[in-house]
Order: structure tokens, then sequence, then C-alpha cells
């Protein structure tokens, strides 16, 4: 796929054999006109220097520039535990929403379908029953979905306004209770709408001002190069481009940084990935293990 020449590092994954040529080409890429939210900090050379905040910087001696190790995240970055703790309990149960809590994720993570009745309940694959007798959710009243099955209304009677939420909206019909039922306990602002959909997804936008839409895509889908398929997404108004964490690099970042919009990385399941994705200056991971992604936070 044709890749921007500009900011980009040439389509390069964060991970691999290649990681450490490919980050320094990413630095080297990062000018400090396309860094946001930069400072101007005077060296002991005396020269003043753009570096980004939040950035750990080493001197290389009197008279030599600054070296960055890491590059600056639009916000504090978010920790979504995938399905809850799911790597300690049975994923997208109270069970395990309530462990990544105690162990102390910043955001949660599920799916959300629709009843047949209209609740809102959170489940990955939208299907309950045995292999002969599998029924859809939206053929369900709740009352007859297994216990297991959570309603969201459930958890936000839990977290209220927080914790932040990203919900994989797997029934479009499902959207516009997912926004009452945040509305209800005033967590709006801590909602992210999630769908490969960006169209349907800016569409939600007009369910609430508050809440956040996530474009969850790869970058093989994407309509042309990757600057133009971000630069169209934040027209339609898109917060979030959400993409696994192997397509993500430092200029990829800083490109969807400079329209004004947040990157999150998904699949982020070991202390390399997570390490490399925050050091890129990734602004939300998303991990099944949430000892590891606060480990990774700690290390900030």
């Amino acid at each position: 796929m044709e890749e921007s020449a500009h900011l980009l590092g040439g389509g390069r994954e964060l991970v691999g054999p290649e990681h450490q040529q490919c980050q320094q080409e990413d630095n080297d890429d990062l000018s400090s006109s396309d860094i946001e939210h930069a400072e101007m900090l005077t060296g002991r050379c005396g020269t003043a220097m753009s570096v980004p905040q939040g950035g750990s910087l080493t001197w290389c001696g009197v008279g030599h520039a600054l070296h960055v190790t890491r590059l600056p995240s639009a916000r504090d970055p978010i920790g979504f535990a995938h399905r809850g703790a799911r790597s300690l309990a049975p994923d997208n149960t109270m069970e395990s929403f309530r462990l990544a809590l105690r162990l102390g994720a910043s955001g949660l993570e599920s799916d959300v379908w629709i009843t047949a009745d209209g609740a809102a309940v959170l489940d990955h694959d939208g299907v309950v029953g045995g292999r002969l007798r599998r029924r859809p959710i939206s053929s369900c009243q709740r009352s007859d979905l297994p216990e297991h099955i959570p309603g969201l209304a459930e958890l936000f009677e839990v977290i209220g306004s927080e914790v932040d939420l990203s919900l994989d909206i797997k029934d479009p019909a499902a959207a516009a209770e997912v926004v009452a039922c945040a509305r209800d306990v005033d967590a709006e602002d801590r909602l992210w709408m999630c769908h490969p959909d960006r169209e349907l997804v800016a569409s939600w936008g007009e369910l609430s001002p508050k809440i956040h839409l996530v474009e969850s895509t790869r970058v093989r889908l994407m309509d042309g190069s990757f600057e133009r398929h971000v630069a169209a997404s934040a027209a339609l108004g898109i917060d979030v481009i959400n993409l696994h964490h192997s397509e993500w690099s430092g200029g990829h970042i800083a490109l969807v940084h400079r329209f004004e919009m947040l990157a999150f990385g998904w699949d982020a399941q070991f202390d390399r990935v997570l390490n490399e994705l925050l050091d890129a200056g990734i602004d939300g991971v998303f991990s099944d293990h949430v000892d590891r992604m606060l480990a990774a936070f700690e290390r900030l």
C-alpha cells in the first residue's frame, strides 16, 4: 500500500528485527515542527531546542543535541483491560471487570449487543446456547440470557463516570441504548464507541457531542494512503484511529496527532510491545494482561 512520504516511517512495524533501525528513522523524520505539544528548552550548550513534553532525554555532551527516547502522547495514555482481566478471569463477566479495576486498570473494554427487548449487553460472540441450539442475542429477551452475560447498565452501576469504557459496537442497533446508559450516570465523556465503518461511527456523534468516536481498522483496508485516509476520517469527526499494535510507527502516530486525533493500539499483550507503543507516543492500549500493562505505564 502506498504510504505518505511525509512523516511516515514507510509503514514500518513497531516490532520485529528491524525495529531499532525503524525507530531511529522515525525519530529522524520528526522535526520539531512535526510534533505537537512541544516546549522550548535551553541546552547546556546554550542553544534553544524543541523537545516533546514527557520525552525521556539524555545528554550527548556539551554542544550536542538532546536525544529523544520517547515521543509525546496527545494525552495521558489510557490502559484498557480487554474484556476485563481476561488472562485471569472469564472474559466479559462482572468478575473479570471487577478484577481489572482492583488491579488498577484505568479503562475497560468490551463488546456490546442489543437484545430483543432493547437491553445493551456485553458479550464477544453475540450468540448463546449450545452447538445445536445457538441463537443470536438479538433474538433473545434479556431475562433469557445466561447469568454470566452482564448488562451494560449493570457495569455502569459499578464504574459510574470514574473509568474510561471502550465498547466495540458489534450490533449498530445498540448504539442509542449505549449512549443512554452512559448518560444515566453522566459518563458520556468517558465513553469510546468503536466500529470499522467510519461513516457509521461518525453518525453516532449525533447521539451525543460528548462521546468519543473510534475507527477500528487495518492499514490494508484504508482508503488510499495512510495520510489521505486519516485526513478523511478527521474531516468526518472521528476522534481516534485504532490499529493493531504491529501497524503503528512513531511517524504514523505523529501524523494522527497532527490531525488532532488520538492513536490507540490493540492486542498489546507483551512487555516489549507495550513499552514500544508507549515510547512511540500511543494514546491508548488494549491488553488482556492488566499486570503487564500497568507495569509498562509505571515505567513512564
